[in-house]
């Protein structure tokens, strides 16, 4: 956190459209060109994938004092797991699978110190090894980013109930998990479901909260700029590597694609 402030909130606070890279593979330089890049903001998913706290914590190490602000996707509410990315460095966390504000209520105590939650005081990274202990201590709670992911239907039905749980910065979209819960897996935004999505935005929005979404491809991640989504991801590391590939495989005449074919 550059001097005690999320260079993220300050952004979305003046209402500016934020870019950012979704990070599942373990080397660290994958942030460091993210931060040399100029993105917003990572987001490191500790939910699905192999990434551990000491590859975390390597993604971490990266961002520190620049102007790229580094989030973490725990891989559910738990106390510990909200404590430990926090203690690392993260200055936002990403709620997966949310339900109803009860979760989002639980992740807000677990991400706050006393009195507003429960979060421990520790001598780690966050607060530079204890050296800033009053400093960060003092800034966190109201520095730190709670984001829930909506993604389900029940989640959307519960939209109001959400965004009133006091910490809630923002909301961000998850299209394939949302689609599956309507009964359309293994589809993007299946029927009726880019709708839906852009409803959520929109009731977000009304509450000056900004909404987050992962784009596809670059005409995509323009569109969602002009539907108003102010959390724009441009692609996971693996996945914009992967389209790059594919786009010169063909380029040349190859067929790169053996799983799926649409």
């Amino acid at each position: 956190m550059r001097a005690g402030r999320n260079v993220l909130k300050r952004k979305l606070q003046q209402g500016r459209v934020t870019l950012g890279l979704w990070v599942t593979l373990e080397s660290p330089s994958v942030t460091e060109i993210a931060v040399a890049l100029g993105f917003d903001w990572v987001c490191i998913d500790g939910e699905h994938g192999h990434l551990d706290f000491k590859e975390m914590v390597d993604h971490l190490r990266v961002t520190r004092d620049t102007d790229t602000t580094p989030l973490v996707r725990v891989q559910e509410v738990e106390q510990g797991l909200i404590k430990r990315a926090l203690d690392l460095g993260a200055e936002g966390i990403l709620i997966p699978q949310v339900q109803g504000p009860a979760e989002v209520e639980q992740a807000v105590r677990f991400a706050k110190y006393p009195p507003r939650g429960v979060r421990g005081v520790g001598g780690e990274r966050a607060t530079s090894w204890g050296l800033g202990l009053k400093t960060y201590t003092r800034a966190a709670d109201e520095e730190t980013l709670l984001i829930p992911l909506i993604e389900t239907v029940a989640a959307a039905e519960a939209l109001d109930a959400i965004l009133d749980v006091p910490g809630v910065d923002a909301v961000f979209l998850g299209p394939a998990d949302y689609s599956a819960s309507a009964g359309h897996l293994g589809e993007w935004e299946g029927p009726g479901v880019a709708a839906q999505l852009l409803e959520i935005k929109d009731r977000a929005r009304a509450r000056d909260l900004a909404c987050g979404v992962m784009s596809t491809d670059v005409a995509d991640a323009r569109l969602r700029q002009d539907q108003g989504f102010r959390l724009i991801g441009l692609g996971s590391d693996a996945g914009l590597l992967i389209r790059a590939a594919v786009e010169a495989l063909r380029a040349l005449g190859a067929d790169p694609l053996r799983g799926d074919k649409q």
